[in-house]
């Protein structure tokens, strides 16, 4: 898997995704992101479902590169909490898979601002499922 695997589809444009790397001993990959304005509120914060966004990349990509790109997940469920406002700019997030079983992914995700404060955590239940395009 590469940079440009991991970057693929206009919405990862959008949200500006760089892949960063992947280790696989924790099954745990780390990207940046980079929240352009139009993803800001009135309020001055990333708008929450674009957050969810964010995580749901990343907890995806986990999946995806553990699985080395045969399977993607499908989500069933995500639960995110927003410890701070997300601001414009450079943004970190690590996905990891916690559990892997034949019918059911569990895995997590953290985004961090520049400075490395933890913005806002997730889980996600999904479905094994083979790889679009594969």
């Amino acid at each position: 898997m590469n940079e440009l695997t991991a970057t693929q589809g206009a919405h990862a444009e959008l949200m500006g995704v760089r892949f960063v790397s992947f280790d696989s001993e924790t099954e745990t990959v780390t990207m940046a992101f980079t929240a352009p304005d139009c993803f800001i509120t009135p309020r001055g914060a990333v708008q929450g479902g674009l957050v969810a966004g964010f995580l749901d990349e990343a907890m995806g990509w986990a999946h995806v590169m553990a699985t080395g790109g045969v399977e993607a997940p499908l989500n069933l469920d995500i639960t995110m909490t927003l410890l701070k406002m997300v601001p414009a700019g450079p943004l970190t997030c690590t996905g990891r898979v916690l559990r892997r079983g034949k019918r059911v992914i569990f895995l997590e995700g953290e985004l961090f601002d520049a400075e490395g404060n933890v913005l806002a955590r997730s889980t996600s239940t999904a479905i094994p499922t083979p790889r679009p395009g594969t």
